[in-house]
């Protein structure tokens, strides 16, 4: 029998290792962006800005959606989306003090050997 592994992980770990695939892909990363400029805006417009289909962009849309970094609100047959700044300045905060954490100790340059 197959089980995710992943109870054997802290919630911290789990939530940012979900963030950090969300945000692998640079479509979502561009919506976030065009979000951030426009404050909101349809997704119709969003799909104008980004060299992908609408159809596309709405399957990114909704993966950002599911994970609450934007928030959608429907407007008879458009959805104006926008930010979850509180929950990207939590992100922010995650990411930083993970990157602070694994920087903090001695570092291998690219010109050292491994002293494993």
């Amino acid at each position: 029998m197959t089980y995710a592994k992943t109870a054997a992980f802290t919630e911290d770990q789990q939530q940012l290792a979900r963030l950090a695939k969300a945000l692998a892909h640079p479509a979502r990363v561009a919506i976030i962006q065009f979000l951030a400029s426009k404050q909101t805006c349809i997704s119709g417009d969003i799909a104008a800005e980004l060299p992908l289909s609408r159809t596309t962009v709405s399957q990114h849309l909704q993966e950002l959606k599911a994970l609450d970094l934007i928030r959608g609100e429907i407007d008879g047959l458009t959805v104006c989306y926008c930010l979850n700044t509180e929950l990207l300045n939590k992100v922010h905060q995650q990411f930083t003090a993970f990157f602070l954490e694994a920087t903090a100790g001695a570092a291998c340059s690219p010109d050292d050997a491994c002293a494993c």
